[in-house]
């Protein structure tokens, strides 16, 4: 009997020396050389899970949690003997971290909010395996005598994916987006290699990405950057996301390399939540445009 899963990875290993894959890395890429057992600190040389953060961020700035509901007064004792009833307490309910980051720029100002994630994402977090595969995939495949360079998509801030990068020596461009202020939201900064960051005013105009030549990370819901903090940009507040989800006529966002590229290629989900409503409408956009179907596979 043919072993499936042999199948579907002999199909991912095809469509990646094709150059025919486009990986998205969620937050769970970040998780898996962690240990287990291990909990999340602040300060600690493993980054957050989205739940791990929201609880941070909850306690830090006081974000007001579900109270126990008080005792009814006047109620009599049960008779000696009698069954007492018992109440199970159920479970907290997880934290939604829009909703959290939502309250906090209500609250405080999205100052303060970005000041924390900068703090928490611009530490010195070690690259994982599978940040060092992507990064080590194009001398790979130069060895065999092929020049192969990615267009990696990911929804993390960090920058461990970069870190991996220049730890292989491997050349990369990264392209973030813009989330604040306001009148800037959907638009894109570009980080070529070696060079200075420059604003992508008319995407379909903009002629500057080298996908022939080296690595582009694309990082659609922001990214800190380690230069300038005017230029960090976090996709987390529910306000964020309504913008997002309305500023998603893909034909003005992205310059026509990445488009091009997306919608002519399979996608590997790893480490990723599907239930992400604002990269399902644009992935929903880019699909329902391409003129042939691509397969693609996700691992959580």
């Amino acid at each position: 009997m043919v072993d499936q899963h042999a199948n579907h990875y002999a199909a991912v290993v095809r469509e990646l020396t094709e150059g025919s894959v486009v990986p998205l890395l969620g937050a769970g890429v970040n998780l898996c050389d962690r240990p287990p057992e291990l909990e999340w600190a602040r300060g600690g040389a493993y980054l957050p899970s989205g739940q791990e953060l929201a609880q941070h961020l909850a306690t830090t700035f006081f974000y007001p949690r579900d109270e126990p509901k008080p005792e009814p007064d006047g109620e009599e004792a049960p008779e000696a003997g009698a069954p007492r009833e018992v109440t199970v307490k159920a479970p907290p309910r997880p934290l939604d971290l829009l909703r959290v980051s939502q309250y906090i720029a209500a609250t405080d100002g999205s100052a303060p909010l970005y000041r924390e994630l900068r703090n928490l994402f611009s530490t010195d977090y070690a690259p994982g395996r599978v940040h060092n595969f992507f990064a080590e995939f194009p001398a790979r495949m130069r060895a065999l005598g092929t020049e192969r360079y990615q267009l990696i998509v990911t929804t993390n801030y960090d920058d461990a994916l970069e870190r991996a990068f220049v730890e292989a020596d491997e050349p990369y461009d990264v392209v973030w987006y813009i989330a604040d202020p306001e009148e800037q939201r959907g638009k894109f900064w570009h980080r070529p290699y070696k060079s200075s960051p420059q604003k992508i005013a008319r995407p379909n105009k903009y002629d500057a990405l080298a996908l022939d030549r080296r690595t582009l990370i694309l990082k659609i819901h922001g990214a800190v950057d380690r230069d300038e903090a005017e230029r960090d940009s976090f996709v987390i507040t529910e306000d964020h996301y309504i913008d997002y989800l309305t500023k998603t006529d893909i034909e003005q966002l992205l310059p026509p390399v990445i488009l091009a590229r997306l919608r002519k290629s399979c996608f590997l989900f790893l480490g990723y939540s599907m239930s992400d409503w604002n990269l399902r409408v644009i992935l929903h956009r880019i699909w329902g445009e391409q003129p042939l179907s691509y397969k693609s596979w996700a691992i959580r």
